[in-house]
Parts: structure tokens; C-alpha cells; sequence
């Protein structure tokens, strides 16, 4: 079925507010990417990493080290060929795809591009005549497809809709993007207009059917995205990953999607249904998804995320244990979760307008995330432990790949969580330096953020309007800069900070109220006016909840919204022999990790020795480096901790 890309009008609006009265839009739209110019000291050097090593990396080892693009050209052919690898390798492919996208947009490269659209003719060939669109089945057994909810069917073709929707938003090119509508519609005609049951095993079509349903303005994308919700928590899960768990909860499909509460199960598999849920509440304004969303966030932010934002304690299920389970070196923190707890707070901040959202969200971004992607843009960690003996090494690669192409679309693809518009508000949420235009009525605003963030506080926005127009200019105040580091109290600054957040309009004082934690000026703006944020940069001790057993009697540091660890390479070889005094002090200064310009900080401590005589420990004053958490294990294996403890328990120290 073809479908023509339009602007929304008429039967799509009044479904939406038939079917759910209350505002059918969101609150806050976020700016795309494609409308976003990168030109930011911290973030336009990782997207130009990632436009070479990273997706050179993903190449190669999706199209030389692997079968994944010999599996599409074989079910091209239709010659009974024998699947490669794992049967949900085609969204490493998608994903992929998805990065170059992006990459495109931030930095044209013609070689790229004839690569992207060499692989979607591979893609287009595979496809069935009824739209249906996964190698694994087509090389194995057609008969079996939609036989098995954990075969990643749907997560792949969410993951092909999500890279379809990209690449025409940056090259204008329909191949992809028709694949996805067929195969879209005919999981849409197989499943709803049946009204099959069906539980995906792993979600990720919720999101992307939210993605098409906003370019295409076709409710039937929408519709088909609330029906998988709405398929969850009924008993109709069935397939091996049912029969080996043994509980719904690792699929959250114990109870329907609006009655729940707390987070459990597989952390990646959570973000993708909550930003989902998120995604169609910020359409429906469903109260139903917005009570669970509000109450599942509280449960992970309040009491199982780590303090870089990472979340998912345990290798075991790749997921959530107990409330407050949050060990260091055996944390799991998949990159993917961290990824999706950006998409998450993204979307829960178009629901609500609360800054809270994008506190997290930043975070996770540049902490949790980010340590995924080392600092040469070739090798990655799955997992994200917050200490290390010294054991822990990036890869190249990974069996199960999807690590790799997630990180590298979230990087590219930075320039989709800065800004927000509504009809007479301009939203700044993150702080990178960019432009971008909004549109006021029938003024354009062409908005340049300059900034060394998150390296320095200071932050200059500049609108150049060709006309005085009146709007409303939200600007996120983050919580760390008004002694709150996390929503909820999980994680708490030692002692009150010393700096204060101070707003400039052309060089003066400006005056300003507080919205749920955005600085709001509401005035007539014209040509020229500048906004100056000066947010303090002070190095600040964190303490946990005293229910976080792992980190009890431990501090963290951080600096703006870096998290920081110290590392054996900055400090002859040890970490584990240090104690941080009740009179600690802390200087930064400037340094590189490899190629990474960063802060570093010096934190005079005490280091653990043992006693002349043998039998005791005392201890001897050192300064310590501490670096970017984001930063560690790009060197040589190292022992690594974020947090340090304040004592020694049951052991006597000399004096």
C-alpha cells in the first residue's frame, strides 16, 4: 500500500480527540535532529568519531565479520540459503543505518551514503510481497513466523521503521521508508484488524510505530502501537523466553501496561515499552499510561538507578532486582538502557514539561551512555560497572551487536534533545552548542547557543528575529546546580553548594520565574537580544540513600554533570587503598584522556599503608586524579572506583 507523507489534518486530529478529549498534541514538541546544526567543543567531535571509526566498525563487522548483510542478499535471491548468526541480527543492520543517517545530516559524505543505499536495495529485494520482512524466517521456515512472541519479529521491523524514518528525514529518499509502511501494514492487518493476540518479546515496534505514526500522520500507526500496549499483562505471552523465565515480569507482561507500578524484568526491554507507552500518551493523553509512567519512573529514578544514570543491577536477567540493589563492579548498566532512559525522560518531558525529565536524561547521556563509546570511537562496552579490579577491557565487537549501532545513533543523533517548541514557548533542555530556527507565529527565530559545556558553566544564547516578536524563552536550570543531583533523593550533595545559577539579558540582570524547573522569560524579543546562563562549576561530594548497601560510607564526585572515578593509570597503579578525609579538598584543572580534552580533578586524600611494624595500616596524605567516569578504560587495565569510602570498618588505623 503506498502512502503519501502529509501534514496532519482532518480524520487523524479528530480520532485523537474523539477517542481521548483531552489535549490531543503534546506539551512540549522536541526539535528534530534535521533541523538542529551541531557546532558544539564536547559533541560535534564524537559525531565526527562516530561518522568515521564508529560506523567504519559497524560496517565492517555487519558486511565482512558477519553473515548480516549476506542474510538479506541471500533472501533476495530466494534459493533456499542457510541463515547466518542470530535471528535478530537484522537490526544491528537497521540501526546501523539509522547512525549513518544521522551522520549524514551532521557531516555529508557521498561514500556513506551510496553504502546506506546499497544495503536498503538489499533490504527492498528481501522483502515478501505481503510487506513481510525478516531473514531469519525467510531463510529457515516461512511456515513458522509469527509463531514465537521472543523471535524478535516486531523488535526488528521497529528497529527498520526507526532507521526508515531517519534516513528520509535526512536524505528525502522513500526506498526504506516504503519497506517499513508495507511491512508495518502488514503486521497491522495480521494482528489488529484480526485481533490476534500477540506479546512482543522484546519491544522496541511501540516507539517506532510513534515515529511513522508523526511523519506519516496515519492513526492506523498510532492505533497499532496503543494495541501492542494494550496486548501486555492478559496471559497471552507465549514462546522460550516465557517458558525459561517463568515470570511475566522479565517481559513486563505481569500485569497490563497501565496498572504498573514498579519496574522489573530486562532494562532495555523496559525503556523501549515505557517510551512507547510515553510516546502514545503524549498523542491520547491516555491518564491510564500517564499514572503508570509517572509511577514506574519514580521506582526506577527513586530507587534502582545508578548514579550515572545507568539502571539494570544484574547480569542475570539484564535487568532489576530489589529496590536498592546497586552494586559497583558487579553492575550490569547495559549501554542499550542507558540509551533508552534518554529516549524515556525525552518523551515523559514532552508529556509533562518538567525539566526533571532532562536531568536525567542528561545524565544517562553523558555518563551511563556515553561510557559505552570509547574515546577512539572503535571499541564499546555492553556492560557499564562503576568500579573495577582492573579486569574490565573494551571490545570490538560483540556476539549479540546491538550495543554498538545504539550508541552510535544516540551520539549522532544528539541534536533531537536540546530544544522543545510549543506555540508561544522556545524550550532549552540540554546545553551544546548549536542552531537552530523556531518558528513564532509567523516570525522566524534563529536561535545560536554558544557554550563549553559541560567543561565550563557558562552558557550564550542569541535569537536574531527579523521583527520583535513576543514568546516565552524556557531555560532548564539542572537540578545539580540547585543542590538537587536526582530527582527523589536517592542520591544527595554531602554539604550545600557554594555557587548560585545567575541569568543575564544583554549583559544585566534579568528577571525570571520558576516552572518546573525551567527559568521562564516571557517579553518581546528582537534582533540581537543575548541570554547568558552562568551555572556555578563546583567539584561536589555525593552520598547515596543509606538503603544503597554498596555505596554506604562512600562519597562520589561530580562536577556539573559529570560523574568522575579514579583510575589506577592516574594514580601509580592503586585505587582501592584510598579514603577520603572529613577535610578533603579539590582543585580542577586541565588534562587529556588519550585525545579527550577534559577536567580533571585533584582531590587531596589519604592513602591506606601498612605500619612499620607489620601488624597495623596507617595512612600518608596523597593527591589524587580523578576523570570523566565516561573517560576509564581507555588506556591500559587499570583498577577503577566512583565510589570512595570515607573509613575503614573493624580495622584499627595508626597514627
Amino acid at each position: 500500500m503506498q502512502h503519501t507523507i502529509k501534514i496532519y489534518l482532518g480524520a487523524t486530529v479528530a480520532w485523537c480527540i474523539q477517542v481521548f478529549p483531552a489535549e490531543a498534541q503534546q506539551r512540549v514538541q522536541p526539535v528534530h535532529f534535521s533541523e538542529v546544526t551541531i557546532t558544539d567543543h564536547f559533541w560535534k567531535p564524537k559525531q565526527e568519531k562516530v561518522a568515521t571509526a564508529t560506523l567504519n566498525a559497524c560496517i565492517i563487522q555487519t558486511e565482512e565479520k558477519s553473515g548480516r548483510i549476506r542474510n538479506f542478499e541471500k533472501a533476495g535471491r530466494r534459493q533456499g540459503e542457510k541463515h547466518e548468526g542470530i535471528y535478530y541480527d537484522d537490526s544491528d543492520v537497521y540501526k546501523a543505518i539509522e547512525a549513518m543517517a544521522y551522520s549524514l545530516k551532521n557531516r555529508p559524505d557521498a561514500e556513506l551514503e551510496r553504502k546506506a543505499d546499497e544495503w536498503i536495495d538489499k533490504i527492498a529485494a528481501a522483502q515478501l510481497p505481503d510487506g513481510y520482512l525478516n531473514t531469519y524466517y525467510t531463510l529457515t521456515d516461512l511456515k513458522l513466523r509469527w509463531t514465537d512472541m521472543e523471535k524478535h519479529e516486531d523488535y526488528c521491523a521497529g528497529h527498520l521503521i526507526e532507521a526508515a524514518v531517519a534516513y528520509y528525514n535526512t536524505t528525502s529518499k522513500r526506498k526504506l521508508l516504503d519497506v517499513a509502511i508495507r511491512f508495518a501494514d502488514h503486521i497491522d492487518s495480521t494482528f489488529r484488524v484480526a485481533n490476534r493476540p500477540w506479546v512482543s518479546g522484546h519491544q522496541e515496534i511501540e516507539l517506532a510505530l510513534m515515529k511513522l505514526y508523526h511523519l506519516t500522520r496515519e492513526d492506523r500507526y498510532l492505533k497499532l502501537a496503543d494495541w501492542f500496549l494494550e496486548q501486555r499483562g492478559h496471559g497471552h505471552g507465549k514462546g522460550k523466553i516465557w517458558d525459561e523465565w517463568k515470570d511475566p515480569k522479565y517481559c513486563q507482561d505481569d500485569v497490563p501496561v497501565k496498572q504498573q507500578k514498579e519496574i522489573t524484568g530486562h532494562a532495555v526491554r523496559a525503556m523501549y515499552q515505557y517510551t512507547g507507552a510515553a510516546d502514545v500518551a503524549s498523542v491520547t493523553r491516555d491518564p491510564g499510561y500517564l499514572n503508570a509512567m509517572t509511577a514506574v519512573w519514580e521506582d526506577v529514578v527513586y530507587r534502582n538507578m545508578y548514579l550515572t544514570g545507568g539502571i539494570g543491577s544484574s547480569g542475570h536477567n539484564e535487568g532489576f532486582t530489589d529496590d536498592y540493589d546497586l552494586p559497583n563492579g558487579a553492575a550490569y548498566s547495559e549501554t542499550c538502557a542507558s540509551v533508552g532512559m534518554v529516549f524515556w525522560n525525552q518523551r515523559m518531558n514532552s508529556l509533562t514539561g518538567d525539566a526533571k525529565y532532562i536531568d536525567v536524561l542528561e545524565r544517562s547521556l553523558y555518563n551511563g551512555a556515553l561510557d559505552g563509546l570509547s574515546l577512539g570511537g572503535d571499541r564499546f562496552f555492553y556492560g557499564n560497572p562503576l568500579s573495577s579490579a582492573g579486569n574490565n577491557a573494551r571490545s570490538a565487537w560483540f556476539g549479540t551487536a546491538c550495543c554498538p549501532s545504539n550508541v552510535a545513533r544516540l551520539v549522532a543523533s544528539v541534536g533531537d534533545y536540546i530544544y522543545g517548541k510549543s506555540e508561544s514557548r522556545i524550550w532549552v533542555n540540554l546545553f551544546i552548542g548549536s542552531n537552530t530556527d523556531f518558528r513564532i507565529g509567523k516570525t522566524t527565530v534563529p536561535l545560536k547557543m554558544e557554550t563549553n559545556y559541560p567543561w565550563e558553566g557558562n552558557v550564550r544564547i542569541r535569537v536574531t528575529p527579523a521583527q520583535k516578536v513576543k514568546y516565552a524563552l524556557n531555560l532548564r536550570i539542572p537540578g545539580w546546580a540547585t543542590d538537587t543531583p536526582v530527582p527523589g533523593g536517592l542520591y544527595n550533595f554531602a554539604a550545600a553548594g557554594n555557587g548560585k545559577v545567575e541569568i543575564l539579558l544583554n549583559g544585566k540582570p534579568v528577571n525570571y520565574e520558576m516552572d518546573k524547573g525551567y527559568a521562564v522569560i516571557d517579553r518581546t524579543w528582537q534582533n540581537g537580544d543575548e541570554i547568558e546562563v552562568r551555572l556555578p562549576m563546583d567539584v561536589r561530594q555525593i552520598r547515596a540513600r543509606k538503603e544503597v548497601k554498596a555505596d554506604e560510607d562512600r562519597i562520589a564526585l561530580q562536577r556539573g554533570p559529570i560523574v568522575y572515578c579514579v583510575e589506577g593509570v592516574d594514580n601509580a597503579g592503586e585505587v582501592w587503598n584510598l579514603l577520603v578525609p572529613a577535610n578533603a579538598s579539590f582543585t580542577t584543572g586541565t588534562g587529556r584522556v588519550l585525545n579527550e580534552p577534559v577536567v580533571t580533578i585533584q582531590a587531596n586524600l589519604q592513602v591506606v599503608k601498612a605500619a612499620p611494624d607489620g601488624l597495623n595500616i596507617r595512612t600518608e596524605p596523597q593527591t589524587v586524579t580523578a576523570i570523566p567516569y565516561y573517560t576509564w578504560a581507555n588506556r591500559e587495565r587499570s583498577p577503577m572506583q566512583v565510589w570512595l569510602p570515607m573509613k575503614i570498618k573493624n580495622i584499627k588505623i595508626a597514627e
